[in-house]
C-alpha cells in the first residue's frame, strides 16, 4: 500500500508514527519533510499547497491513500482535485472545509442549525467593529474569520484590547486575506476541550478527548500561539459530556453542512467550551489539531488506518468504534525563543539519543536537516510525548524530556495540563 502524507509539521510526524505501526509493510511518501519525518518515508519535494503538481504525482505514483494534515491545501480545495482524479483521500471538501476557513461561515451555519455557541455578529468595518465593542463592553473575543495558523482569536478583557485587536486585523491587516472580516464574539466562562470526530458526513467515530494550551505563557498568559502542549484524556470530559458532543454538536453540524452542498468527509474537530449553561462550540477545525494529535494518536489502541481508508474510499462508519489504552497521554511543545512573534532558524538542535524510550517519544514539527544535522525551521519545534498509567506520571516525564532538549533560545511550558493536576490534588 502507497500512502501520502501531506504536510510536515509535528501533527503529520504524529499521524505518520501512528499509521506505521497500522501499517509496517506499507510504503510512505510525505511532502517536504521535517528532520524527524525524513528517515520513515520517502521525500516528495513538492511544497503542501501545491495541489496541481501534488495531485499529478500521487497519480503517476499510484498512491492508494492520501491523508491531508494541515488546513490551507483543504481550504483551496486539494480533495476536490485528487477526487476529480479518482485518487482516493481523507478529508473535506473545499466548500465543507469552509467550517474552518470562515469563521463567518461557521457562526452562521451554527446559529441556522440550533448548535449552541457564543452570541456573536461579524464584521469588515472597523468602525461598525468598535462601536458593537463600545456597546457590548468587555471581556470580548476578536477574531479574525478566516485561517490565521491558530493566532487569530485574541480574547480581550478590555474595550481598549478589543481596539487594539480589531486595528491589528481590519486596519493593519495583520493576518491578511484572513482578517479583513472579523468575528466578534460574548467571552464564554468555562474550560476547553477538543474533541475529534472521524466522520463519513453521517456517522462519526469520536477519539479521545483531550485539552490544550493556546497562551504562550505558565498559567494560560501571554499571546495565542498554534499550542503548546495538550493532554488526554480530560477527566471533565464524561460519558455524558461526550455524548452530549455527538448529538447536539457533531450530529446536527454534519447535518446542515450536507444540507448546505458542503457533505463533511474527514476529521471534524470541535473546540468546546463547558459552560454553566453546558456545552458550547468555541470554533470548528477542518483537520486534525497539533499538538492534539501528539497525545490522541498514541492512546489510540485500534486501527486509524482502517477508519481513514474507509472514509476516503467511500465506505461507512456505521458501527465502528475507537479503542484507546487506559492511559493519559501529556505533550510538551518545545519553542523558538520568540515565537509565537519572530524567531530565528537555522540553530542546531541536541536531543540526547537516549531521550526517546518506552512510553516518551519525540514528534518533530520545525526542524529539518541540514548538512545531516538537525537544525530549528519553525517557532514550534518540537513535541515531546509521554504516556504513562496515570496524568501525573505521564506531564512529569514529559517535562523532563523536554528539559533535555538543547538549541539557542529554547523555551517551553512547565505546567502543561495544570487544571487536570489541580483536580487531581482536590480528589
Amino acid at each position: 500500500m502507497r500512502i501520502l502524507i501531506v504536510g510536515n509539521g509535528g501533527r503529520e510526524h504524529a499521524l505518520l508514527w501512528k499509521l506505521r505501526r497500522d501499517a509496517p509493510s506499507a510504503e510512505f511518501y510525505t511532502t517536504m519533510p521535517n528532520g524527524g519525518m525524513a528517515p520513515g518515508c520517502e521525500v516528495v519535494g513538492i511544497a503542501p499547497g501545491d495541489i496541481e503538481a501534488l495531485s499529478g504525482w500521487a497519480a503517476a505514483h499510484r498512491i492508494d491513500l492520501t491523508i491531508v494534515g494541515p488546513e490551507g491545501p483543504l481550504a483551496a480545495g486539494i480533495v476536490d482535485r485528487f477526487q476529480d482524479k479518482g485518487l482516493p483521500i481523507f478529508g473535506p471538501s473545499k466548500n465543507a472545509a469552509r467550517i474552518e476557513s470562515s469563521k463567518a461561515y461557521s457562526k452562521e451555519l451554527m446559529r441556522k442549525s440550533g448548535v449552541p455557541t457564543a452570541e456573536y455578529r461579524t464584521f469588515t468595518s472597523q468602525e461598525g467593529a468598535e462601536e458593537y465593542v463600545r456597546n457590548q463592553g468587555a471581556p470580548i473575543v476578536v477574531k479574525a474569520s478566516g485561517l490565521a495558523a491558530g493566532k487569530g482569536a485574541v480574547v480581550c478583557m478590555t474595550e481598549e484590547e478589543a481596539f487594539a485587536a480589531i486595528d491589528s486585523m481590519l486596519g493593519d491587516l495583520r493576518f491578511g486575506e484572513a482578517g479583513q472580516e472579523v468575528v466578534i464574539e460574548e467571552y464564554m466562562e468555562g474550560e476547553e476541550l477538543s474533541v475529534f470526530a472521524i466522520t463519513d458526513g453521517e456517522n462519526c467515530v469520536l477519539l479521545v478527548p483531550s485539552q490544550d494550551h493556546k497562551r504562550v505563557g505558565e498559567g494560560d498568559t501571554g499571546p495565542n500561539t498554534g499550542g503548546m502542549g495538550a493532554y488526554a484524556p480530560v477527566t471533565l470530559a464524561t460519558d455524558k459530556v461526550v455524548a452530549d458532543a455527538l448529538t447536539t454538536v457533531f450530529e446536527p453540524t454534519l447535518e446542515a453542512l450536507s444540507n448546505d452542498d458542503s457533505l463533511f468527509k474527514g476529521l471534524l474537530y470541535a473546540g468546546l467550551m463547558l459552560t454553566s449553561d453546558g456545552l458550547k462550540v468555541v470554533e470548528f477545525n477542518c483537520r486534525f489539531g497539533d499538538p492534539e494529535t501528539q497525545v490522541v494518536l498514541p492512546l489510540l489502541e485500534s486501527s486509524l488506518l482502517e477508519l481513514l481508508g474507509t472514509v476516503a474510499e467511500g465506505g461507512s462508519l456505521r458501527g465502528q468504534e475507537a479503542r484507546h489504552q487506559r492511559a493519559a497521554a501529556v505533550t510538551t511543545v518545545v519553542a523558538s525563543g520568540g515565537y509565537p512573534g519572530t524567531y530565528e532558524k537555522g540553530n542546531p538542535i541536541t536531543i540526547p539519543e537516549t531521550l526517546e524510550k518506552e512510553g516518551l517519544m519525540v514528534f518533530h514539527a520545525g526542524t529539518q536537516l541540514k548538512d545531516n544535522s538537525l537544525v530549528t525551521s519553525g517557532g514550534r519545534v518540537l513535541t515531546v510525548t509521554a504516556t504513562a498509567a496515570t496524568f501525573s506520571a505521564a506531564a512529569d516525564m514529559s517535562r523532563a524530556g523536554a528539559a533535555q532538549i538543547e538549541f539557542e533560545g529554547s523555551f517551553f511550558r512547565s505546567d502543561i495540563g495544570w487544571r487536570e493536576r489541580a483536580r487531581m490534588e482536590i480528589k
